[in-house]
């Protein structure tokens, strides 16, 4: 069983970027403790600061059989990206969006996710945890 983490736009810089929001953990900490929790899972993880690169990878991960669903978190490209929200629409797998900060909290343009109306799924505002709740709930969906 597989399931795959993207990480969009910025995520690359967790642990640097705006700790007081995100947290001063760098992401791959944060892998490391949900490949420890989920040890029968096998957890692929990829971040990329290109809309195509995460379209692709969509599109891609849609065709390997083993693969169970996707956990995305769309950082800003959330707010405007069509083309990863069609992806999304289009996945024959679920795809659960996650953000670690609560997207209503902040500012106005943040409150708007075009991709989470894809998703079967939104976890925000639960901080690394969300990630954690994403695989498990891909996990039951499964049965």
């Amino acid at each position: 069983m597989t399931i795959t983490i993207i990480n969009g736009p910025n995520l690359n810089l967790l642990g640097r970027r705006k700790p007081e929001i995100y947290g001063s953990e760098e992401f791959s900490e944060t892998l490391r403790k949900i490949r420890d929790k989920f040890p029968d899972t096998d957890i692929r993880y990829f971040q990329s600061n290109s809309e195509g690169e995460i379209i692709d990878l969509i599109q891609r991960e849609n065709t390997d059989l083993s693969v169970l669903g996707i956990v995305l978190n769309p950082g800003a490209y959330a707010h405007y990206s069509y083309a990863i929200a069609d992806a999304v629409a289009d996945s024959a797998i679920p795809v659960v969006e996650v953000h670690i900060s609560n997207i209503h909290a902040r500012e106005a343009f943040r409150a708007t996710s075009v991709t989470a109306r894809a998703a079967e799924a939104v976890i925000t505002g639960c901080g690394r945890k969300g990630y954690e709740m994403a695989i498990d709930y891909i996990r039951k969906s499964e049965i």
